[in-house]
């Protein structure tokens, strides 16, 4: 498979599937690893960055999971392709930086992604679509398993994973949910609910992580501490506050139709007549009304449109995602036209 092949298909964590997926988008699960005896990625030199990424490599290519898998150094990727795999969220912004030495391999179904070299030698992630952070944390157990078999981890008895991040010493995971939660923003009960979230030492960050803001009501919740928890208690003390959120944007959505379903059905028909006939929209514009579409979705209102379709438009009327379908690289003001042509075409057929 090639990189351009992802653009014929759907990300399995934008499926719109899976436990309570009209609430959480997506579950992942990330570890974060480094090699015995081998400086961090920002401290080794080139040859030590080099030595890493074969071996790394190498336990990949005796991998039962990810054979199969697509591989690419970072170096050769154009800054369009790794923007692309950033918007998919299958490469992280500190990845696709400085480039050299660093590699990426991707499962086929884009469940899987293995960043070489970026703050730790190996960042493993599991992502799926929905609900699902013990079934995601179970498969990405087994491929850690599975490359520690052939690589020799910095691990300390008293300490645990030694990491790049002090933060993430100790399991090095980090476990999170992107959440999409529009009525808690439409009732203002959202400032409430994740300073509450904040205070149980979870991280609230926007669409792609950490140092963005949310836009277009999506919401990553993720946890701080690594060190002193089981994995499993991690993602049992996620899943119990993730509950609790997911909880209390049901009761906002059900308050909305009882005693604001004229208002949300308008702004919802209003959000779907301007992105069908709009000729120029931002990503911003673009983000904010996809929002109120999927929830005009989920709450029944607009019945020819499903979820998947509308968490697609999402991605692919990203800036990288535009060019790649244009095949050259477009300024803002192109881009704005492109992604109104697509949208126009694509709800239109919808």
């Amino acid at each position: 498979m090639k990189l351009d092949d992802l653009l014929k298909r759907t990300s399995e964590w934008l499926k719109g599937e899976g436990p309570k997926s009209e609430i959480v988008v997506s579950s992942r699960v990330r570890l974060a690893r480094n090699l015995d005896k081998m400086p961090f990625s920002h401290w080794a030199k080139p040859d030590q960055k080099e030595e890493v990424l074969q071996k790394v490599k190498n336990a990949i290519e005796k991998s039962g999971y990810l054979k199969g898998s697509m591989f690419f150094r970072v170096d050769e990727l154009s800054e369009v392709d790794r923007q692309f795999l950033i918007e998919r969220h299958l490469m992280s912004k500190e990845h696709a930086t400085n480039p050299r030495h660093k590699a990426i391999d991707l499962d086929n179904k884009e469940v899987v992604s293995v960043m070489i070299n970026e703050e730790d030698h190996v960042r493993a992630q599991v992502m799926q679509s929905g609900f699902n952070l013990l079934d995601v944390w179970h498969m990405i157990e087994k491929i850690d398993a599975e490359l520690a078999q052939h690589l020799d981890y910095a691990y300390s008895a008293r300490l645990g994973y030694l990491t790049a991040c002090p933060t993430n010493v100790g399991t090095g995971m980090r476990a999170s949910c992107m959440l999409h939660l529009p009525a808690l923003v439409f009732s203002k009960q959202i400032n409430k609910v994740l300073q509450a979230v904040s205070k149980l030492n979870l991280a609230v960050r926007g669409l792609y992580g950490e140092g963005t803001e949310a836009t277009g009501n999506f919401f990553q919740i993720s946890n701080q501490v690594s060190l002193g928890l089981k994995e499993e208690d991690i993602i049992d003390n996620l899943e119990k506050i993730m509950n609790q959120v997911v909880v209390r944007e049901e009761s906002a959505r059900a308050g909305i139709l009882a005693k604001n379903k004229e208002e949300i059905t308008d702004r919802t028909f209003r959000a779907l007549g301007t992105l069908k006939n709009a000729y120029i929209i931002s990503s911003s514009e673009t983000n904010r009304l996809l929002s109120n579409i999927r929830l005009g979705v989920d709450l029944g209102i607009l019945k020819h449109i499903d979820r998947g379709f509308v968490n697609e438009l999402l991605i692919i009327t990203q800036p990288a995602h535009l060019q790649k379908l244009e095949k050259k690289v477009l300024s803002p003001k192109e881009r704005d036209v492109i992604r109104a042509q697509i949208i126009r075409e694509r709800l239109n057929k919808a």
